[in-house]
């Protein structure tokens, strides 16, 4: 991947609208992130030389602990094992705020090619986490020397996004009882979308994510004499076909839900009926309600399905994140502050919903906030999050850090 890909104008241009150029906008604050951006620039290289998986980022975490110590925050480690909060009082004022950045990486073996592509084979950041780290340590440079604030800030530097849920972790393990926060904001780079452009939406903006494994016990046989089995794999069949019925006729049309069977494991040879087979299914609504529907409609139907082919199922169903919804005050406060930062032309003030899932949901759960998209690039030449031809887009560090800075200091004021 072209790491210029959807490049903005050096003068401080935002792009517009997919497809278009926005009208060129000079912002102090973003000139004044870009001119260290080469420092920043370095340090999101360096740690995507050297990702680490979730709840095993060490480096990444020292490195982070490292900066904001030199920067005069106070620093807490060992939530969630490799967590990191920094914060830092000043003023009278009474106020908290929350800014949120993951920092783990993926089990994917890197195919950019990059001068800074990954030294740990099997492993890269392939979701942009290393460039949300390196935006959120910009911004915490720049507010702990040359931005003014009133109240008390929190930054969160959130393990194991991807894997097995960091935010969950640091939650159960006391996080906004240590760290109280008032509100707390998240941003995630989006391909496609124009770099630099930040889009926002109030209410559910994300999907939950549900894991489910389907066993169908059968009576294993040859293939000769199926009529002395029961055959799992028949079975296996009717259900994948069945589960499709659930979203079209059990979900409201304007609602969304998918139901997706991923694998389907079953025997060895062609002449043995096996005992058992498996269905590993993903699960996604953006409504909670309908995500019950959905398990419960599954747990009935694969049920009913068995029964009809004289098999026995179990059903292990792992519900995993939540639907990320952010809170409408918080989501037009953050909107507020992006369009101050970059004008109208470089914002979405309500952007669709997405199917994917992030477990800063869980975060949101607990404390008021918005979870924000900033554009990594529209280009052709762009590649998909958790593909091996991805890299974050080093000209969003700047407009990125700027958002953050933007957001606190009004947040944060007397």
């Amino acid at each position: 991947m072209n790491p210029n890909d959807g490049d903005i104008d050096r003068s401080g241009a935002v792009p517009g609208a997919l497809g278009e150029k926005a009208p060129t906008r000079v912002n102090p604050l973003i000139q004044a992130l870009r001119a260290r951006s080469a420092e920043f620039t370095s340090l999101r290289r360096d740690l995507h030389r050297h990702p680490e998986l979730g709840l095993a980022e060490a480096r990444t975490s020292q490195k982070i602990a490292d900066c904001l110590t030199q920067w005069g925050y106070e620093v807490h480690r060992g939530l969630a094992t490799t967590g990191v909060v920094g914060t830092m009082r000043r003023g009278n004022g009474r106020r908290r705020l929350g800014l949120r950045a993951d920092m783990d990486a993926l089990p994917i073996r890197e195919a950019t090619g990059l001068d800074w592509a990954s030294q740990h084979d099997g492993v890269m950041h392939a979701c942009g986490h290393d460039g949300h780290t390196a935006m959120l340590l910009a911004a915490a440079r720049h507010l702990a020397i040359d931005a003014s604030f009133s109240g008390t800030l929190h930054l969160i530097f959130q393990p194991a996004e991807e894997h097995p849920g960091g935010a969950r972790l640091m939650v159960e393990q006391g996080l906004f009882e240590r760290f109280p926060c008032d509100a707390i904001f998240a941003m995630h780079n989006m391909p496609g979308v124009e770099q630099g452009r930040l889009v926002f939406r109030d209410g559910a903006m994300m999907a939950s994510s549900d894991d489910v494994t389907i066993t169908l016990h059968g009576r294993g046989g040859h293939g000769a004499t199926p009529h002395r089995a029961a055959d799992p794999v028949v079975a296996a069949a009717a259900t994948v076909m069945a589960l499709q019925t659930i979203v079209s006729r059990n979900v409201d049309p304007q609602q969304a839900a998918i139901i997706t069977v991923g694998a389907l494991n079953a025997g060895r040879a062609n002449n043995v009926i096996p005992d058992r087979a498996t269905l590993e299914l993903s699960v996604r609504a953006l409504d909670p309600a309908v995500r019950d529907v959905l398990e419960e409609r599954i747990r009935v139907l694969v049920q009913m399905q068995a029964e009809s082919f004289g098999l026995r199922a179990t059903v292990d169903y792992r519900r995993d994140y939540p639907v990320l919804v952010n809170s409408p005050r918080e989501t037009e406060f953050a909107r507020e502050a992006g369009a101050d930062l970059l004008g109208e032309e470089g914002i979405e003030r309500q952007g669709p919903s997405l199917t994917g899932s992030e477990d800063f949901a869980v975060m949101l759960q607990q404390c008021p906030g918005s979870y924000v998209l900033i554009g990594n690039g529209a280009g052709e030449g762009g590649c998909d999050l958790h593909n091996p031809g991805y890299d974050f887009n080093d000209h969003n560090l700047a407009i990125g850090a700027a958002f953050w800075v933007r957001l606190a200091e009004r947040f944060l004021c007397d």
